[in-house]
């Protein structure tokens, strides 16, 4: 088995491109997976793999951009933040793509970039964080998850268009899922309320990040 195949098996990308390409690609699929290990079964993006392309990215001279592949359904807060925080504290330009959906901490993931795609059929669920396992029923809990959410929220606004008060709107609205309380927008619904930056494929992905490449 040669290195590019055993990448591809352990990690799920791609080794490092040849001198014919100026650019890397990593995507992030399935369910990020955070400290807790998910079931064999599941489809899982681990931030330990993520982390560790994103620094030698940065620190490779023969790469000038990235371009992040979205199809999440989200998962793990803070090893979503994580990556998040990566790649927005990048000094190479970035796109990000999203494809099928972006859902819940995959958000702040698309944001992250310099410039982000949505596809015309993709679809984002906003909704608010929810905690899973042991809950103790003391005032200290909620504090904990009011502060996380104000670290998403603070960190999405930031790097998108989107004002606080249309944002909490679409996290908190009760009215457009059936089980649960947020909302889901698709394509260009996401690019009007200024979440993402346009509606496009692979094609206009690509054509942005070697025009910023250009640029800078």
């Amino acid at each position: 088995m040669d290195m590019t195949t055993s990448t591809l098996q352990q990690l799920g990308q791609l080794d490092l491109p040849k001198a014919e390409s100026n650019f890397h690609s990593i995507t992030i699929v399935g369910q990020i997976e955070g400290h807790l290990v998910l079931p064999p079964q599941n489809k899982t993006t681990k931030y330990e793999h993520i982390i560790p392309q994103l620094v030698a990215i940065e620190q490779n001279p023969n790469i000038k951009g990235l371009l992040i592949i979205l199809n999440t359904v989200g998962g793990d807060v803070e090893a979503g933040l994580a990556i998040a925080e990566m790649i927005v504290s990048m000094t190479k330009p970035t796109v990000s793509l999203i494809l099928g959906g972006g859902h819940s901490i995959g958000v702040p993931i698309a944001v992250a970039s310099d410039y982000s795609f949505i596809a015309e059929t993709a679809t984002m669920t906003i909704h608010p964080i929810r905690l899973t396992g042991l809950v103790i029923g003391v005032p200290q809990t909620y504090e904990y998850l009011d502060k996380m959410q104000d670290r998403v929220i603070n960190f999405v606004i930031k790097h998108s268009n989107i004002d606080e008060r249309t944002f909490r709107e679409l996290m908190f609205s009760t009215g457009n899922l059936a089980r649960d309380i947020g909302t889901v927008l698709v394509g260009k619904d996401a690019v009007a309320c200024g979440l993402i930056d346009e509606v496009g494929g692979i094609g206009q992905a690509v054509k942005k990040l070697e025009e910023l490449i250009n640029n800078r």
